[in-house]
């Protein structure tokens, strides 16, 4: 469910640091990169496929990397309580890893109700993946310390 929260861009990002402290945080193992597919029927994407997106002209599967594409990423992966106030999160994350890291990042999301709600994979280059994973870990730790609910 969509949250609508007027605060103060200090308060959103006091909320945001405690969303993501308390949200289920991973880093997906391998990497990963988008495959191209011809529009028409539906192609057959590998069992590990996180993302099948379509537009006029082809399907893109993101599932793991086989070896000799332009672009490989790694993914995080965020699952969030159901309660949670998540407004707002992935434009915060997105501007934290951007002035941290220089990088722009590709997010997909996704619903699964048996865990909370709505989910986020976070792609970025396989080459920051680790900074991007710390710097992930410090902005949560920071709400962990500044004593967040």
């Amino acid at each position: 469910m969509v949250s609508i929260s007027h605060e103060s861009p200090q308060e959103t990002r006091a909320r945001l640091r405690d969303v993501l402290a308390d949200a289920d945080f991973e880093v997906l193992p391998g990497t990963w990169a988008y495959h191209e597919y011809p529009a028409g029927p539906v192609p057959q994407p590998s069992a590990e496929a996180l993302a099948l997106v379509r537009d006029a002209q082809s399907w893109s599967v993101l599932e793991p990397a086989r070896g000799g594409e332009a672009e490989v990423f790694g993914v995080l992966a965020f699952h969030f309580p159901s309660a949670s106030d998540n407004s707002g999160f992935v434009g915060w994350l997105a501007g934290e890893l951007k002035e941290r890291l220089g990088t722009g990042v590709a997010v997909l999301c996704g619903y699964n109700s048996a865990q909370g709600g709505i989910y986020d994979y976070w792609l970025v280059p396989v080459q920051l993946l680790g900074e991007a994973r710390a710097h992930v870990r410090s902005l949560a730790a920071e709400a962990d310390a500044d004593g967040s609910p």
